[in-house]
């Protein structure tokens, strides 16, 4: 194997036998080899995988539901073994897949840490150099010495996580497994990922946020129905992750297609496998200043509809309409950083109302409300709308927002019996995708820091010699 590669996936599948009948798993077992078959339905989950993960490199993996993304993390793992094709591992892996699956719920969290991580390839006295910062770092305080069965869910996890994280890995496969305990100990375990990352640990991460895989990965891999349809820098994986998984059904398999032959021009003629030893290579910066010299216009894509939308119950108002409109008119929902765009609805009253205002908020895939306005204060609110008005709010933002994907609620309020209160509000109502910036200077959520000045000047550097 290759001293610089940490995984190479060489033309892997795995297929699992299908049983329409649970009698039929007993006549595959008895029947000759010749008729085995017969019970049995294929069901392939990859089919034909290649791609390599080089030393320190940061892999990102991405894709719909059922489309192969922890059966291949288990086969590099070993806990499954491929159907044909091959996978070579090189140094130890830590894999958080099922946190606490090797746990004895009889065991206290101290035994759990001696088991779990001999499981991990430590040895006894690595684990008691260990143990005093893996405790710390799951902050249970003495329950470390009680029986796991005792613990709450989140106590169970976090020891698991800590284990997992404090064995010093080659190579740390995260599926999906951050999102434990409490937002400060999530942002614990953000940071200690970081920290492996910065010291040169190989890490895997599947992921469905757009977010965390664009900032954390140097590559990824995009997987759909157990094949690889993508492969190259974050970015541009996962904006064709959110046209596949946002696209009309019927459009599916033609985008497929697309997306397939536009990787095969791509790699024509080019290394298949990208050197991490060089992680901002030739091919990916020449990609990157053409993206800056034909900026993506903003665009309306039908397939982005919201599947979390959440109705108040009306009360003499009906929102509707919502979109985003550039500066001309233009309904848009892939939208560009920088630019000026307006958050656009109507609101039809069945019934008159009384102070009214009308209000809006973008917040992130989690539910992170990042940014929110109203109309006026209640005291400066519309005094009286009369039944069977049609309002329409004009909510004017310029986009400061890093590339992913975002959601608007709205809302109309009113005065009713002396108290505000909603008369329609709508959660999730209307979503957006701000396209990548290869000229982006800003980090994290939001563009808060205009272009920064740097003032140069002169020090002193000599050294006085004293006798």
């Amino acid at each position: 194997m290759c001293s610089d590669s940490a995984v190479i996936v060489s033309n892997v599948s795995k297929s699992f036998p299908v049983y329409d009948k649970p009698h039929h798993r007993l006549l595959q077992m008895l029947s000759p080899v010749s008729k085995k078959k017969i019970w049995f339905r294929e069901f392939h989950a990859l089919k034909n995988i290649s791609f390599e993960v080089k030393r320190g490199e940061t892999f990102g993996i991405v894709g719909r539901n059922g489309s192969g993304k922890s059966t291949l993390l288990q086969l590099i793992c070993g806990t499954l073994f491929p159907s044909q094709g091959e996978i070579k591992v090189n140094g130890r892996i830590a894999a958080l897949l099922e946190l606490g699956a090797g746990f004895n719920p009889d065991f206290t969290g101290r035994e759990n840490v001696y088991l779990n991580g001999s499981v991990l390839g430590l040895s006894k006295e690595e684990i008691d150099s260990r143990f005093e910062e893996i405790a710390a770092f799951a902050d249970i305080g003495d329950f470390i010495e009680q029986p796991v069965k005792s613990y709450s869910s989140g106590m169970y996890v976090r020891l698991a996580f800590s284990v997992a994280i404090n064995v010093s890995p080659d190579l740390l496969i995260v599926d999906e497994a951050l999102a434990v305990g409490d937002e400060a100990f999530q942002r614990k375990c953000f940071a200690r990922i970081q920290r492996l990352r910065d010291d040169g640990s190989t890490i895997l991460f599947v992921s469905h946020s757009a977010g965390i895989v664009t900032e954390l990965c140097d590559r990824a891999i995009l997987l759909d129905q157990g094949e690889l349809l993508a492969l190259g820098g974050p970015k541009s994986v996962v904006s064709k992750y959110h046209k596949l998984i946002y696209s009309p059904a019927d459009s599916v398999e033609a985008l497929r297609a697309e997306i397939k032959l536009q990787v095969s021009d791509e790699l024509q003629g080019t290394d298949k496998f990208v050197s991490v030893a060089d992680r901002v290579d030739s091919k990916l910066v020449i990609s990157a200043k053409k993206d800056a010299e034909a900026k993506e216009d903003a665009y309306y894509d039908e397939g982005m509809v919201p599947q979390s939308t959440l109705s108040y119950k009306s009360n003499g108002v009906s929102i509707i309409n919502p979109q985003i409109e550039t500066l001309d008119g233009r309904r848009v929902n892939v939208i560009q950083e920088g630019e000026a765009y307006n958050f656009v609805y109507e609101a039809d009253f069945s019934e008159s109302a009384e102070k009214v205002r009308f209000g809006m908020m973008i917040r992130t895939t989690s539910g992170l409300e990042l940014s929110g306005a109203v109309s006026s204060t209640i005291q400066d609110a519309i005094d009286i709308v009369e039944k069977g008005t049609r309002v329409k709010a004009v909510f004017p933002f310029v986009c400061q927002l890093m590339p992913a994907m975002y959601f608007l609620n709205a809302g109309v309020l009113a005065v009713l019996d002396g108290q505000e209160q909603f008369l329609d509000r709508k959660i999730d109502i209307g979503m957006f995708r701000v396209l990548p910036n290869p000229s982006r200077l800003s980090t994290g959520l939001t563009d808060l820091v205009e272009s920064p000045d740097l003032w140069f000047s002169s020090i002193d550097l000599s050294v006085t010699n004293h006798e």
